[in-house]
């Protein structure tokens, strides 16, 4: 993984864990992977996305992530301290292989690609998703265009566009390479719903946001305050779009 700070499983849940948990679903039912089969789950984070495959039928996961504190959060899978670009797993040894809001996070996306694919068994799916952060995650749109415009994980991070993964894909020589978007609602219960998991330093706009004065801060927080769209009730109502990829691996 990146320098970014990913620790607390607590914080990354309040921050943007919550939001992939509606994500992961959608992304599960997408790939059509019959009940019974042995899945990974490589840069599990707290569980999101293993809980979602084991919520559409008996399966067996295995989830793989470099953080201690999110690995005793994914209670649901069998849990492998590594990292997703070297898994000290065998060739072939699963029929599903996936990543959540990982990908991007990997120093080197290419290298983590081609081990997923090393991982997969012949005719396996292997398939990831990863946030839109050019414009589809709302939430983070907004606070880096008010922090820090020039530090926009939508160029930080090129490998979150539908192009760049369906190239991707293709490089590892996986075949029957799709791509779709994936859109949720955000809804915020008032601004500090919103605000506070900013504060939890875990992932890179809070860890941003902790390395700053308490005067920063604060222009920061009202900036947003002013510039986000609250309801009659106070809601403030976001939408999060995430790019999904899939391939196959060749069979025989």
């Amino acid at each position: 993984m990146t320098g970014d700070v990913w620790a607390a499983g607590d914080a990354y849940e309040a921050y943007v864990g919550r939001w992939s948990r509606r994500v992961a679903p959608l992304f599960v039912e997408w790939l059509g992977v019959p009940a019974g089969r042995r899945w990974l789950d490589a840069g599990c984070w707290t569980g999101a996305l293993s809980s979602a495959i084991l919520a559409s039928g008996p399966a067996d996961v295995v989830g793989v992530d470099p953080s201690q504190s999110f690995l005793r959060s994914a209670l649901d899978a069998t849990r492998v301290a590594a990292d997703a670009a070297a898994l000290p797993l065998r060739d072939g040894a699963f029929d599903a292989v996936v990543s959540g809001l990982a990908l991007n996070f990997v120093p080197d996306p290419a290298r983590a690609v081609a081990e997923f694919t090393r991982v997969a068994a012949p005719g396996a799916v292997v398939a990831a998703y990863v946030w839109d952060y050019a414009s589809g995650m709302q939430m983070m749109r907004h606070f880096w265009d008010v922090a820090a415009p020039d530090r926009d994980e939508g160029a930080r991070f090129p490998i979150c566009r539908e192009d760049a993964l369906r190239e991707a894909w293709s490089r590892a020589g996986l075949d029957e390479v799709r791509t779709r978007a994936i859109e949720i609602p955000t809804v915020f219960a008032g601004f500090d719903d919103y605000w506070t998991p900013f504060l939890g330093a875990t992932g890179p706009a809070p860890a941003y946001l902790a390395g700053l004065d308490s005067g920063e801060r604060s222009r920061i927080r009202d900036a947003l305050r002013r510039r986000l769209p609250a309801t009659a009730s106070g809601d403030i109502a976001l939408t999060a779009s995430a790019w999904a990829v899939r391939g196959r691996k060749t069979a025989g």
